[in-house]
């Protein structure tokens, strides 16, 4: 190979397992920007072994994981050889920075159809979120399950308290260990879902009439709630690869008043967006000085495609500012419907009584398995192995993309999560390609349902969250040649 691989021995690593997936990630690096071309040789393990001066067997063990991820092939007696992955042909969606008033929601008359289509088996599921059966630990949860004698089901057939079942608010607040400080089981309230818990949230920190700032483009089930709470909202140029830009945020809090902002900072729905620590503290910063409660939806943090998981927002808060909402359903099961919400001391006896007077409280046989399958250290194992199957199929879904969609489109691959979020040419409307879609038992989610502004029409989100295959190239090649031929002049 003409260019070099940079040395990994003199950096920091705690195991042998890091070192290996860092030597990965630089690789996997160099081949999506096109630096390593396909076709192209890789240096042979101990070429490799001598230039960064890791181990054979840490050498060998990145390319499996490349090779499992499906950027490299090994060829007997040859080597390891670089697989047509690069994304380089790609660029960002464009963000589109303009002043947004408070507004009643106005969601799109499509809104109902895109929802049907989203949960009917018979259509390939490019708008579900939820992850695909496939991926979910169904056997260690029906272990689980059977280990229930009739004394333990009858006592768990029954109410639990309305703030959550105490073992379960215990293994969260575990899981919040070297990402938040000082979080107590008394401190989390479970709810059903994450939907619930930004409910409540925003029930504690505003009346009907208040005005929400949100992002551009936002989660469509953020648009229906606030639309239902009776609450204006205030959109905010939101970038793709780095999230809520400040400056238009503070714009806005100067020109309208706010009563509290809801965003997603860590692999934002729609866009996949991962805002950096520094831009996480100054937007806390900022709302702290105007007194502006913010509500975080945290979802999808732990869906990180890279070392480190992502902190929430909830790590700069100092005032008690911060609602940190949550939930297993991206992560272990969606019909399990658990969730949880971080209020802090400020809104926490709030949410408790809401929480209380509207839904008394969630399934107790539903807490006692997460419980139990987060005690027994099951919940780590799976979420590696998801994590995995994330990337791939985020990363072969963003190639099928490419390869199949005009040059003109464009996306930005996201460092987490599960979501493209894909800018098409200007002159093709999403809703004729949803329509198109949906005739052809395809379900994607158009731009325009993701925004109150409208502003987003030439857009689709594309979900990952199923494995590829040879089903989903292909449908991926059907919307590409629906989007040909609606960018051409006959077409419109």
């Amino acid at each position: 190979m003409p260019h070099r691989l940079g040395s990994l021995a003199g950096k920091t690593a705690s195991s042998h397992g890091f070192r290996y997936r860092q030597l990965a990630a630089e690789i996997e690096k160099r081949i999506l920007d096109g630096t390593c071309q396909p076709g192209e040789k890789l240096p042979s393990l101990r070429r490799l072994h001598r230039r960064s001066g890791l181990s054979i067997s840490t050498v060998y063990q990145a390319y499996q994981e490349l090779e499992s991820s499906g950027f490299v092939e090994s060829r007997p007696k040859s080597g390891y050889f670089v697989l047509p992955v690069s994304l380089k042909k790609l660029e960002a969606p464009v963000v589109r920075k303009k002043a947004s008033v408070p507004q009643p929601i106005d969601l799109a008359p499509v809104v109902n159809s895109v929802v049907a289509a989203i949960s009917n088996p018979r259509f390939v599921p490019f708008g579900n979120t939820g992850m695909d059966p496939a991926l979910l630990p169904v056997k260690p949860l029906a272990r689980t399950l059977k280990s229930l004698n009739h004394a333990d089901l009858r006592a768990l057939l029954s109410y639990s308290p309305s703030e959550g079942h105490p073992d379960l608010r215990r293994q969260i607040a575990l899981q919040t260990l070297g990402v938040l400080e000082s979080i107590e089981p008394e401190d989390i309230v479970i709810t059903n879902g994450c939907t619930e818990a930004v409910a409540l949230s925003l029930l504690a920190v505003t009346r009907p009439g208040d005005t929400v700032a949100i992002e551009a483009p936002t989660n469509l089930t953020f648009l229906q709630l606030l639309k239902e709470l009776g609450l204006l909202v205030a959109e905010v140029a939101t970038d793709p690869k780095d999230g809520v830009d400040l400056e238009e945020l503070e714009k806005c809090i100067r020109g309208n008043k706010i009563g509290a902002c809801l965003f997603m900072p860590n692999f934002q729905n729609p866009l996949g967006a991962l805002m950096p620590d520094g831009k996480k503290k100054a937007l806390v910063d900022l709302l702290t000085r105007r007194e502006i409660p913010v509500i975080e939806d945290d979802i999808s943090s732990q869906l990180y495609f890279g070392e480190h998981r992502p902190v929430p927002l909830k790590a700069y808060d100092r005032e008690g500012l911060v609602l940190t909402c949550s939930s297993f359903s991206k992560t272990l099961a969606p019909g399990l419907r658990l969730g949880y919400v971080i209020p802090g001391e400020r809104f926490s006896r709030k949410i408790q009584r809401l929480k209380a007077g509207m839904t008394i409280c969630t399934s107790t046989l539903d807490q006692y398995l997460v419980s139990e399958f987060l005690a027994g250290g099951a919940y780590e194992r799976h979420l590696r192995v998801l994590r995995g199957a994330l990337k791939k199929q985020t990363l072969r879904t963003a190639l099928a993309i490419q390869n199949h969609f005009p040059e003109q489109t464009r996306l930005a691959v996201p460092q987490g999560g599960s979501l493209l979020w894909v800018q098409l040419p200007a002159e093709v409307d999403g809703l004729d390609v949803y329509q198109r879609a949906f005739d052809r038992h395809i379900a994607i989610i158009p731009g325009a349902v993701c925004s109150n502004s409208k502003h987003f029409s030439n857009y689709i989100q594309v979900s990952c969250a199923m494995p590829f295959s040879r089903k989903v190239d292909a449908a991926l090649g059907t919307l590409g040649g629906m989007v040909r031929e609606l960018s051409q002049p006959a077409a419109r």
